[in-house]
């Protein structure tokens, strides 16, 4: 079949080349199933050897990750409506594209707005780019309906050739030829159109049959170079989670024009929602808050978006919103520079600015002079320079198995407190493992025992640094020392140095305080139990203290004492030991139901996670509220959300477990730094977040910022459960390549 599709190429282009079809016409292949594997391997021979053609348009393929190696020198448009599989753009995607000038990517899974923009930076020549349609335009440019003459005069400047998308829904083979030839004028040959439907080539009008099968595979890279247009489509555009119908779903008038992004080319204001509803198929990047202006920001040389024309208001008004919302560099740097040039100030003491106030030990930071100016100097260098972060899938617990084959699956995990190599996670099953992250060693396991469902609470002891206390859902609780726990997979229980503590019914939290002497445990109930860990006793059970369940509970860092609460009933508490929590000391309230709060290194701040991305920051002292980071809500009621602190105080990390996103955010102001997107390689498909945590170990002195670990889920069938490190600073490029239907209460309770 391949080399048949070879052979049709090739007489396209002897066609071409006698005169027998117009050079402007287009050669189409068109297939009944876009699932076929033959327009697999076309599409990747296309892009790995590149083509002559000015136009090219894919549609419907099934290429996961655009990479787009061959040489395409003379393209200056690019369709790639409805390939529903590409959901990220690779670095250099488009570097061989250098007359690129039309981009179309409608109804894709491209979500990104970080990796896309830095790969599209890379297109000298865009002018005209689209990840929605408007209804009424057939072509990338601006829409004469939508803005009048002067937007008509400049569409014909800019002398858009027409794309042809068939934008449609109709599925018909018949109503993609119509869309074939409405740009052409009428004095061309319809009969010249070349059409393939699977089994056989026909010249239309003559009924001649196509016998080129002595053409070899061989010859096909030659045959098609000089083909002027040449397009790979599926019969039946597929809808995309019917992100194409969502418009006609939403009610309220200011989320849709939010998420529109669209303004009025004289007032600066929304346009009405009738011009919102013209614009169809859009990609999930579409509905990222800011989309538009973030794009016409970071995309300078752009003169159309969506159909829109780009007006200097625009430009204004992008830059304004950016600077408002987002986060260019790190520390507030402004430009990107290379980790050399960094090394070069520093070594000549003119590293420039300040170095912005994020904490109290970063206030003796001045001009260029202080260790901690240059690592924020060098991190964003770093940081400028990796767009694409690198994702390192810890396989060693992937890769043990258990008697009958079964793998471990994680379901919750924390770093140790002073060796860095250290890491503990807990399994579905009960399972307690310890592991060096760095060298992917096994250190310790502890098999289930005594019943010890899902673990869903971890803590180490600063002060015995090889003593863990775990919990479980069933609400058994023990203190392990992994200086007694073998380093193998077996079924064989190991008592020696395990203690045991009271049973605490639907156990979700567990916490030691910072002198290592007491803990809390908190659960699927109102109450939390205090114990003694020297005793293994209970001291005290505090009754009634939420009106709803009670998910985690967090002791202060510095103080023994200071303990946070949060809770399903929307409210979060502070509490304090010395007072017999009988009342709070303060109440802070959420508009939905708290799934997480933690204290920042310094205690100055509580970080609390509310259901469906609620993030907030409270002042410690007294619950005011101190920062709001406004992360876009899903509309779902069951999208638990966690958030954690990383580079001590000055940055969070945010997932929920309904979304396959990882959000960083500044924590004094707010704006978002950057968003990493779990994808399980071998598969494509996404990875949800289920727990995260900052790598502690990454202090200002050794410039190694930006370091964490996802605990990531895909849904079913897969029912895949793996920790996934991140590290900002480095890219995914150049390094080798890693691949990567729960019980419900194990889908979002514990932190």
């Amino acid at each position: 079949m391949k080399c048949f599709l070879s052979t049709i190429l090739c007489m396209a282009n002897q066609l071409v080349e006698e005169g027998e079809v117009s050079s402007s016409l287009r050669v189409w292949l068109h297939l009944f199933t876009f699932q076929h594997p033959v327009i697999w391997d076309l599409s990747r021979d296309l892009c790995h050897h590149g083509l002559a053609c000015h136009i090219l348009n894919m549609r419907s393929t099934h290429i996961q990750k655009l990479n787009m190696a061959g040489t395409f020198m003379q393209l200056h448009t690019l369709n790639l409506d409805f390939c529903t599989s590409i959901g990220s753009l690779d670095k250099d995607c488009f570097s061989c594209m250098p007359s690129l000038m039309r981009l179309s990517m409608c109804e894709t899974r491209v979500a990104n707005l970080w990796t896309t923009t830095a790969a599209l930076s890379k297109l000298p020549s865009l002018l005209e780019l689209r990840f929605q349609n408007c209804l009424c335009c057939k072509d990338t440019g601006p829409c004469p309906a939508l803005f009048g003459d002067k937007a008509r005069i400049a569409f014909e400047k800019l002398g858009s050739a027409p794309l042809n998308m068939c934008l449609s829904s109709e599925t018909s083979s018949i109503s993609i030829r119509d869309a074939t030839f409405q740009g052409f004028h009428a004095k061309e040959n319809c009969g010249d159109l070349l059409s393939l439907t699977g089994s056989a080539l026909i010249k239309e009008g003559s009924g001649k049959l196509g016998n080129l099968s002595h053409i070899s595979e061989v010859e096909m890279s030659s045959c098609l170079q000089g083909v002027g247009s040449i397009e790979i489509s599926s019969d039946v555009p597929p809808n995309l989670n019917g992100l194409s119908n969502l418009e006609n779903k939403i009610t309220d008038k200011e989320e849709i024009l939010a998420r529109a992004h669209m303004w009025d080319l004289k007032s600066g204001r929304p346009t009405s929602l009738k011009n919102y509803i013209s614009h169809h198929h859009p990609s999930p990047i579409c509905f990222e808050k800011h989309y538009r202006e973030y794009m016409v920001a970071l995309l300078p040389r752009l003169e159309v978006l969506d159909n829109f024309s780009i007006t200097k208001m625009d430009r204004e008004m992008g830059r304004a919103i950016f600077s408002k919302y987002y986060e260019y560099l790190p520390y507030k740097q402004k430009n990107k520079q290379s980790v050399v040039t960094v090394l070069q100030k520093r070594e000549m003491g003119t590293m420039g600015a300040s170095c912005p106030n994020f904490s109290k030990f970063k206030k003796s930071c001045h001009y260029g002079k202080t260790q901690c100016h240059f690592s924020r100097s060098l991190t964003a260098a770093k940081l400028g320079s990796a767009a694409w972060p690198l994702l390192h899938p810890l396989h060693t617990f992937s890769h043990i198995y258990k008697e009958g084959s079964k793998r471990l699956r994680a379901r919750q995990f924390e770093y140790h407190p002073s060796d860095s190599r250290l890491m503990v996670f807990g399994t579905l099953d009960g399972e307690v493992v310890v592991i060096n992250h760095e060298s992917g060693k096994l250190v310790g396991y502890v098999p289930s025992a005594n019943n010890m469902n899902s673990v869903l609470g971890l803590c180490w002891l600063k002060k015995y640094p090889s003593k863990l206390l775990a919990g479980s859902d069933n609400g058994c609780l023990k203190l392990f020392d992994i200086s007694h726990i073998p380093p193998i997979v077996s079924d064989v229980n190991c008592s020696a140095g395990v203690v045991t503590f009271d049973d605490f019914d639907q156990l979700t939290s567990v916490h030691v305080n910072s002198g290592d002497d007491q803990f809390l445990a908190s659960g699927y109930s109102k109450d939390v139990a205090l114990y003694d860990i020297f005793s293994g006793k209970r001291l005290q059970l505090f009754t009634n203290i939420h009106r709803e369940p009670i998910n985690v509970v967090k002791f202060a860092h510095h103080s023994p004492f200071l303990f946070a609460t949060s809770s399903f009933d929307h409210d979060v508490k502070l509490w304090d030991l010395r007072q017999k929590p009988q009342w709070p000391c303060y109440t802070a309230s959420s508009s939905s139901g708290n799934v997480m709060v933690c204290f920042s290194p310094d205690d100055r701040y509580l970080l609390v996670s509310a259901v469906d991305n609620e993030v907030k920051q409270l002042l410690a002292v007294d619950g005011r509220l101190h920062m709001d980071f406004k992360i876009a809500s899903t509309g779902s009621a069951h999208n638990y959300t966690r958030s954690y602190y990383i580079n001590g105080s000055d940055y969070i990390i945010s997932g929920s477990c309904d979304e396959n996103v990882v959000r960083i955010c500044c924590t004094q102001t707010g704006r978002r730094l950057r968003d990493v997107y779990m994808e399980d390689v071998e598969s494509g498909n996404s990875l949800f977040v289920q727990s995260l945590r900052g790598d502690p170990f990454r202090p200002c002195s050794q410039m190694q910022l930006f370091h964490m670990s996802v605990l990531t889920a895909s849904k079913r069938p897969c029912s895949k459960w793996e920790i996934i490190k991140v590290n900002l600073l480095a890219s995914s490029h150049g390094t080798e390549e890693h691949s990567h239907g729960q019980n419900i209460r194990s889908t979002f309770l514990g932190g």
